[in-house]
């Protein structure tokens, strides 16, 4: 089997390439660019912008060494049919769930800000997982696709990290997958709660998961024998 040894924070981690896939979290026009959910929230979207050049090396990484890549985006149904009142009357917000904004109406599927951005955008036949939630396995088939794929473990990149990320994490390790999460491909509008959340997911030995960064695990992934046999 090929596999792989990854530096990694409690531990090193080894990684068998065929069971592993790369889930990449709502990197959306929505929450990385201006008129998006996150700007009508009052943030900084330049701060998630900061993890985009590394989920692009990892990205091209991932696919030269053949490991299976699924992207996610969160958004609701035209009609948010499927979007919870509390969700979309939360907080005070300068545009809320399905109102109309410079590139669409927000959060909702198949308008411009919903989908990914250019620099990570899925290619071929890599699953875009459409969740109306915080985490990627909630009502959608994410599950099903990592068991049909004989995947074990998940390389977890995106935004934000202590919201969709952390949630995924939380989610895949109760089903039994080892995640490793490479802190430099996440980002947060809230530069503290990044740090925090990458420090809970290796704490305790590990109790989510293991932390690493990208130059890392390139490094490990541009030595993997599949890249050779691809």
């Amino acid at each position: 089997m090929p596999r792989i040894e990854v530096p990694a924070v409690p531990e090193p981690i080894a990684l068998d390439t065929a069971r592993t896939a790369v889930v990449i979290i709502d990197m959306q026009r929505d929450f990385l660019e201006p008129g998006g959910f996150g700007a009508s929230l009052g943030n900084d979207v330049s701060l998630l912008r900061k993890a985009v050049a590394p989920c692009r090396a990892l990205l091209a990484a991932a696919r030269a060494a053949g490991l299976l890549v699924i992207h996610t985006r969160e958004g609701h149904r035209p009609d948010l049919s499927d979007a919870p009142p509390a969700k979309i009357a939360r907080g005070a917000p300068s545009l809320r769930i399905g109102d109309l904004g410079p590139m669409g109406r927000i959060l909702v599927r198949g308008e411009v800000g919903h989908d990914i951005v250019d620099e990570l955008y899925p290619e071929g036949d890599e699953p875009v997982i459409d969740k109306p939630g915080k985490g990627a396995f909630w009502a959608t088939d994410l599950h099903s696709i990592l068991v049909n794929r004989y995947i074990e473990n998940l390389i977890v990149c995106g935004v934000t990290t202590e919201v969709c990320v952390h949630t995924t994490v939380r989610e895949a390790n109760d089903r039994g997958f080892r995640c490793l999460v490479p802190g430099d491909c996440c980002a947060s509008y809230i530069p503290e709660f990044h740090e925090t959340g990458l420090r809970m997911i290796a704490a305790q030995g590990g109790i989510f998961g293991w932390v690493t960064d990208s130059a890392a695990l390139i490094a490990a992934l541009d030595s993997a024998p599949l890249r050779a046999a691809a």
